[in-house]
């Protein structure tokens, strides 16, 4: 029984072909014509019970160039096949198996949706899913009913093989017509064609017209696209941070700061940055900071328990495995220590404010109740402090700690010089920090070593190791992480 169509359905039918090559064919280009487009950063972030698999394609640069190439390819041939109407069906097979790739890549399930920018909200049912759906129904299409190219041909080759003067019958009717109609219909297969050179000529004025600062703005939105992460400084990393131990637990060398990522700025007289902080740290902004972190070698993040629900949301997605050091505070110490376990700390300790008034305002002993009650939890607890007459309190009153954490940096930038506040000044007495701490065997985590900003990482990251601090802790944006990480690795390993 063959398949009836109105012409109006044919023509609906074929400008779905068209658009839906549009698409592909667009997407192809644009591709193509980046300069720095890779489809690692997809793969990388790649969710759901196939993530090992694309993750795992994206750690080989070999493989990742073929996957670039044929996803390139791809697009744009099956794209210019749909659009000429041209082998249907084995386009509309191909490009359902491209787009089912990358709906297995990152599928809208409950609780993944990490990853690309999306012009939508989607769960279960994404755009890729709507197109997969759409190319199945056009190829179950017996090729040659939809105007295009195929259809000229089938025309073109039975033309040959019959009489002139010999009635056909139509392809989506039993209906006789007379020869004098064949030309239409070959006229009707080439129908699509005119919409190719409408795609060329877009695609060059958007080109010609598109400035170098948009293009640093813009990105595809295509499921294969990764709009505002970009790996491509990967390539400049020199290593993977080392780590070391505190009791049994690794920690990376270099940590990343919780400051910025929470929305705390120390900025002194510009008081917008805060705000400017948390508006860039939104939420999938955060989860991508922590996987380029992951990326190279840092394993830790410093974070107050307000914060824990972020971490553990990115571990829900299984985007990374970043564990946390929890810095508790606050009026209801012990609450907020618990709750850290609770979270899944990889440590806690006493914040340093909160150390600096219970050492000067008590009361004291409640820094080992806090100790005890990390310890009894199989956790490394540490103290942390501002003032380096607050680590001698503590250790002067029998508090042991499993690690310290302790400011350090030198006074030789241009604000130290003019003002002495705190918001200026984090360690007050940096040659009595270094020669105090040195003297303490358990390990030191040194923080504020860039005096928030205002000392070069060169600088400061050199100053805290060659002075004795065995770990550092630093705020990083996304875009230093890399730089940062090389520098850490040039002052532990000069002969990198």
């Amino acid at each position: 029984m063959k398949l009836i169509l109105s012409k109006i359905q044919l023509y609906i039918l074929t400008i779905l072909r068209v658009v839906i090559g549009w698409h592909f064919l667009y997407e192809g280009f644009d591709k193509l014509l980046s300069t720095d487009w890779s489809s690692a950063n997809y793969l990388k972030t790649s969710q759901w019970i196939f993530a090992p698999v694309f993750q795992a394609l994206a750690e080989n640069s070999t493989i990742v160039i073929v996957i670039d190439l044929l996803n390139i390819a791809g697009l744009i041939l099956i794209g210019l096949a749909l659009i000429l109407g041209l082998w249907t069906r084995l386009a509309c097979f191909s490009g359902a198996g491209l787009l089912f790739l990358y709906y297995l890549s990152h599928p809208p399930m409950i609780g993944l949706n990490f990853g690309p920018s999306a012009e939508g909200n989607y769960l279960i049912i994404n755009k890729d899913m709507i197109e997969i759906i759409t190319l199945l129904a056009l190829a179950w299409l017996p090729k040659s009913r939809l105007f295009g190219l195929d259809r000229f041909l089938k025309y073109a080759v039975k033309g040959k093989s019959q009489q002139k003067s010999k009635p056909i019958k139509t392809l989506f009717s039993d209906t006789i017509i007379p020869v004098n109609k064949k030309r239409r219909e070959l006229i009707k297969g080439l129908l699509t064609i005119p919409f190719l050179g409408a795609f060329a000529a877009v695609l060059l004025k958007k080109h010609s017209w598109e400035s170098m600062e948009e293009k640093n703005l813009m990105d595809a939105v295509s499921s294969a696209s990764l709009k505002s992460f970009d790996f491509s400084s990967l390539d400049h990393l020199n290593g993977q941070i080392p780590k070391a131990k505190i009791l049994s637990t690794n920690f990376s060398r270099l940590i990343l700061g919780g400051n910025l990522i929470g929305g705390w700025a120390h900025a002194r007289d510009l008081l917008y940055v805060s705000k400017l902080v948390k508006t860039y740290h939104h939420r999938d902004k955060v989860f991508e900071t922590l996987l380029l972190a992951e990326k190279c070698g840092i394993n830790t993040i410093v974070i107050n328990p307000q914060l824990c629900g972020v971490i553990r949301e990115y571990w829900r997605q299984h985007i990374g495995k970043i564990q946390f050091i929890s810095d508790c505070a606050g009026d209801h110490l012990l609450e907020h220590v618990q709750s850290s376990i609770d979270s899944g700390a990889a440590a806690c300790y006493i914040q340093g404010e909160k150390t600096d008034a219970l050492v000067r305002e008590g009361p004291i002993d409640l820094i080992g109740e806090a100790l005890n009650l990390i310890r009894k939890n199989g956790l490394p607890a540490g103290i942390g402090a501002h003032y380096i007459e607050t680590i001698r309190a503590c250790v002067d009153h029998g508090l042991v700690a499993d690690f310290w954490m302790k400011t350090l940096h030198h006074h030789q930038y241009w604000s130290a010089q003019s003002r002495e506040e705190l918001d200026n000044i984090y360690c007050r007495k940096p040659e009595e920090t270094i020669a105090f701490m040195n003297e303490l065997n358990q390990p030191w985590i040194a923080f504020k070593v860039l005096a928030a900003g205002a000392i070069k990482p060169e600088d400061g990251f050199r100053y805290a190791f060659n002075h004795g601090a065995d770990f550092i802790c630093v705020g990083m944006y996304d875009f230093q992480i890399v730089d940062d990480v090389n520098i850490a690795l040039q002052v532990l390993n000069p002969a990198i």
